[in-house]
């Protein structure tokens, strides 16, 4: 008897409980149901940023890694194939007769400074100049002429033939020398500050690679006689300060390669 009594107990327990649920009004059932949804996709969303965040510092720790490899194994002032320095931009004339003959340049002895003696033109329209002197096929009387490198009116420096190889600049000095034809903003052909800056640059890490020094450079005029490069032939003062800047850019230059490789 006690049993069946707490069965009926029980039996009045959960009838009443079902009943409490399905007396829920429609209205309440659906804003139930839409905060069990907006609970779900505010859950969803909290996993997708995890895995993004967990993505995206995966990523960075690969970065690092490839990074630290290229540190060790990669000089990266080293991305020229001739070792020319990240402020240069190589772009090289074609192969042909007139302007790049590829003839290997076997020593270099000095850095010979010329000026292009055609004011206002940027370093790109000279170096295409260059480049065009390969169509002269059938030409009675053809032009020869070339330079290693440009330095410009903004300062840039164009590598046009290769350090590796004679260009058409200096005459009989050709074989055993680097040329720099420099851009210049008119008649007098002095140079700007910027450009005056750029080929001081250049000319102290030419220096530097081949051991020479501020009295090694020399002037286009220097060689034949010719008035080249003109407010440098014709100022003899600013030649020789040229010099004298290209020597301290030098010294400094070695003095930064020396502390970075742990010397004195």
């Amino acid at each position: 008897m006690e049993i069946d009594t707490q069965r009926r107990d029980a039996g009045r327990r959960n009838t009443g409980s079902f009943t409490e649920r399905d007396a829920m009004t429609p209205e309440k059932r659906a804003a139930l149901n839409k905060k069990k949804k907006q609970r779900r996709r505010s859950k969803l969303i909290r996993v997708w940023i995890n895995r993004a965040i967990a993505l995206a510092v995966l990523a960075l720790i690969i970065g690092l890694v490839v990074w630290g490899v290229k540190s060790l194994f990669f000089d990266k002032s080293q991305t020229s194939a001739y070792g020319l320095p990240d402020y240069v931009t190589e772009d090289y004339l074609k192969v042909n007769t007139y302007s790049r003959p590829k003839v290997p340049l076997l020593e270099v002895n000095n850095i010979v400074i010329h000026y292009t003696a055609n004011p206002g033109t940027s370093a790109t329209a000279n170096r295409n100049y260059f480049n065009n002197l390969a169509d002269q096929s059938g030409v009675e009387n053809p032009t020869y002429a070339s330079s290693n490198f440009i330095v410009g009116l903004e300062g840039e420096v164009i590598a046009c033939v290769p350090i590796d190889e004679v260009a058409y600049a200096s005459n009989n000095r050709n074989e055993d020398t680097i040329s720099i034809e420099t851009c210049h903003p008119d008649e007098t052909g002095k140079f700007s500050d910027v450009t005056y800056a750029s080929l001081v640059k250049l000319s102290a890490w030419l220096c530097n690679k081949y051991g020479l020094t501020g009295d090694d450079l020399i002037r286009h005029y220097d060689v034949t006689g010719k008035l080249c490069p003109l407010y440098y032939v014709e100022n003899e003062e600013a030649w020789t300060q040229l010099k004298a800047d290209v020597q301290t850019a030098l010294e400094e230059l070695q003095q930064s390669e020396s502390t970075e490789n742990g010397g004195e």
